[in-house]
């Protein structure tokens, strides 16, 4: 059902109004929606939820377009607090991930009835929610992934009680306010959307565990995914855990604009996404060419060897499949960056690259830092091996630069990702191109890019001897 836009001006009228009423912080409420206690955010979000699911798909439909529209209108807001807080990534290039998910994750309409007719009567297959979803979040992507898993779980019918980093707290409880104030205005109830004040690794393990949660999705690193999957009851969990995506550049592609678009992906809010380039592989034949093109960006600054050794040991303690990374370092400019190894540097620049080995710390280890290692293959067949090796088998995130169909197509079944992007920077796969966002991609548990549909349980009705009228 088409929301009507008088309508849903007046509501995001509404919710402006009461946040200029009420304050832009988040204070701890008897009445929600940031709670002191774990406790009292699932008895709360318990409650709304049986509410909510009552009320319908139409009025579902509102509340969602209530969420995506405060979203745009708080983008650039929650940009800002996020930088600010977390000291991660840059603010235009948040606002660009806020918008991006607020429109491209999918809604309501993902739940779609399915119908099998025979003559022996009719199967219906409808999607129910869960109930109650805890959702652990990154203070990589704070706010867009709080906004991609409200929409996608309220589609679904469920309730969610957000646990985020500690580090992203601010924010994420600034943006949990305004969303549950939309929901509210659009006719929903309130503490639909709950958290609590003060998260810790303690009341992020005791909500994973909580007998009232019916279902758990964590977006993080892979400390973090173990305690999920091995917390309280069974239950289903969504594991969005980590990737290192290569990128291989083959003998045919257009290496200019491959070097162009790496360099983008890469940099695009100090990589702190976990789809974003984490090394490139060339074929031999045409490194150099390749690397020339790198040095014609004026946005890529290059490192000599001594120079990304120095850095790898700083920025990488422990490198390879489970790195300990120096978190000082993490989602920072390459201006930053840099500056531990004695540069300086602009902070217009958005990537530190260097040609380095294939077994070079920043090559093996996924460290979520605008810094870029190119490494080389003999030829096509040893790249994607090679891809297929530092990936790790993650199954997350990879692509490649290709005119050669038949290499795109072996390299896309090779690496087995949920994310496969063919020449073009990973963003494409994300919603940037066609298809939908999400900032939750559920590769250990082979969920892939989540979405509504992953929030429910499917039910299956079967009428025998009725029903089929053909």
């Amino acid at each position: 059902m088409p929301i009507d836009e008088n309508d849903l001006k007046k509501i995001v009228e509404e919710v402006v109004k009461n946040l200029g009423e009420s304050g832009s912080s988040a204070p701890i409420s008897s009445s929600g929606p940031v709670f002191e206690t774990v406790d009292e955010a699932v008895k709360e979000a318990k409650e709304s939820q049986k509410y909510f699911q009552e009320l319908g798909l139409e009025k579902r439909e509102k509340i969602i377009s209530a969420l995506r529209e405060v979203s745009r209108i708080n983008a650039k807001r929650w940009a800002e607090m996020a930088v600010k807080e977390t000291g991660m990534g840059r603010v235009e290039d948040k606002i660009k991930k806020n918008i991006l998910v607020s429109d491209k994750t999918p809604g309501v309409e993902d739940l779609r009835s399915v119908s099998y007719t025979g003559d022996k009567g009719l199967t219906l297959v409808e999607y129910a929610p869960f109930g109650v979803v805890a959702a652990i979040t990154p203070s990589t992507n704070a706010v867009a992934t709080i906004i991609s898993n409200a929409i996608a779980i309220l589609s679904a019918g469920n309730s969610v009680v957000f646990s985020p980093h500690p580090a992203a707290k601010r924010c994420v409880q600034d943006a949990i306010n305004i969303l549950d104030k939309a929901v509210v205005s659009a006719g929903g109830p309130e503490n639909l959307i709950t958290t609590i004040f003060n998260p810790t690794q303690e009341s992020t393990k005791y909500l994973l565990s909580h007998d009232k949660i019916n279902m758990s999705i964590v977006t993080g690193g892979p400390a973090i995914v173990k305690v999920a999957m091995s917390a309280g009851k069974a239950r289903k969990t969504i594991a969005a855990g980590p990737g290192n995506p290569p990128i291989v550049v083959d003998e045919t592609a257009d290496l200019a604009f491959a070097a162009k678009e790496i360099v983008y992906g890469c940099g695009f809010d100090n990589n702190v996404l976990c789809i974003a380039e984490k090394e490139v592989i060339a074929v031999e034949k045409i490194k150099r060419q390749l690397i020339e093109e790198f040095r014609k960006n004026p946005y890529a600054y290059e490192l000599n060897s001594k120079q990304i050794d120095d850095l790898a040991k700083i920025a990488i303690p422990e490198p390879g499949a489970e790195p300990k990374v120096n978190r000082d370092f993490v989602g920072r400019n390459p201006s930053v960056i840099a500056k531990a190894i004695g540069l300086n540097l602009s902070d217009e620049i958005r990537v530190l690259w260097a040609e380095t080995s294939k077994d070079h710390p920043f090559v093996i280890s996924e460290q979520l830092m605008p810094v870029l290692p190119i490494t080389s293959a003999s030829n096509v067949d040893e790249a994607i091996e090679l891809a297929y090796k530092l990936e790790w088998e993650n199954h997350h995130t990879s692509g490649m630069y290709s005119m050669n169909v038949d290499n795109l197509t072996r390299m896309g079944r090779r690496m087995a990702c949920s994310i496969f992007v063919k020449n073009a920077c990973t963003l494409h796969g994300l919603g940037l191109g066609e298809g939908y966002s999400s900032m939750s991609i559920g590769t250990p548990t082979g969920d892939g890019i989540t979405k509504p549909t992953h929030f429910t349980r499917p039910l299956q009705c079967s009428l025998v001897g009725y029903f089929r009228i053909a």
